[in-house]
């Protein structure tokens, strides 16, 4: 097991492992145990009882945080025609076709979130083996596919973020930045906890959250009651 740093030994110690902390104390030991030298991303983890091996339990969607995520996404639409300048419009970092396409064969990956028009995604499917991996194809269940475009890149300018439930059982979702206020963060994590409270599985039976924890980029994990949510 590689030893813990200094740093991370200190900030382990103001964290009662034993303790499951309501959200307004999680939230602020958590800021109080980052120890990064910049503006930490904070994020939170659950550990759900699903099996994401069957169909009905997968775990999937997108929504915008009240507050956003303190973090500026470049977005790549695939569209043409009007949908293109509907993109361009809307505030779309890179637009285009066939020429974006080989563009990415070509190893390029200047952007965080990528769109697509229905009749695109032909051409976006030869992208699968690079942008899958990385999490960047498109999808309808995120709202990426789609010909609202206009409505899917200001979404993600606003503040959109993904979730999908891992082989494990477990969601990591970013809520904002350490430079957040509390009151920020909490209106965040309770707006994204109520989405996935809401895409509890119907086949799911006993305890649906078994473990939640806020955490920044570098902190130790802090064990929160998801019912003070």
């Amino acid at each position: 097991m590689a030893k813990k740093g200094k740093k991370m030994q200190d900030a382990l110690k103001k964290v009662d492992e034993t303790k499951v902390y309501p959200v307004a104390e999680a939230v602020a030991l958590a800021k109080e145990t980052n120890f990064a030298n910049f503006d930490a991303t904070v994020e939170v983890a659950y550990r759900l009882n699903v099996d994401p091996k069957k169909a009905d339990q997968q775990i999937r969607g997108a929504m915008v945080l009240p507050n956003g995520t303190g973090k500026t996404q470049s977005v790549l639409v695939f569209a043409k025609g009007e949908k293109a300048k509907e993109a361009e419009a809307a505030g779309a970092d890179f637009v285009g076709e066939a020429d974006m396409v080989e563009k990415i064969k070509g190893g390029w990956f200047d952007f965080d979130v990528v769109v697509a028009t229905p009749d695109m995604m032909a051409q976006v499917g030869q992208l699968g083996r690079v942008l899958g991996p990385k999490g960047l194809m498109p999808n309808p269940k995120t709202g990426t596919v789609t010909m609202d475009v206009t409505k899917a890149v200001e979404e993600v300018k606003a503040g959109k973020v993904t979730y999908r439930v891992d082989k494990q059982g477990n969601v990591h979702v970013p809520i904002g930045k350490v430079s957040f206020d509390d009151t920020k963060l909490i209106e965040n994590f309770a707006a994204l906890n109520d989405t996935i409270l809401k895409a509890k599985p119907a086949a799911t039976k006993g305890n649906y959250i078994q473990n939640l924890t806020v955490t920044t980029t570098m902190g130790p994990g802090v064990k929160v009651d998801h019912f003070s949510i």
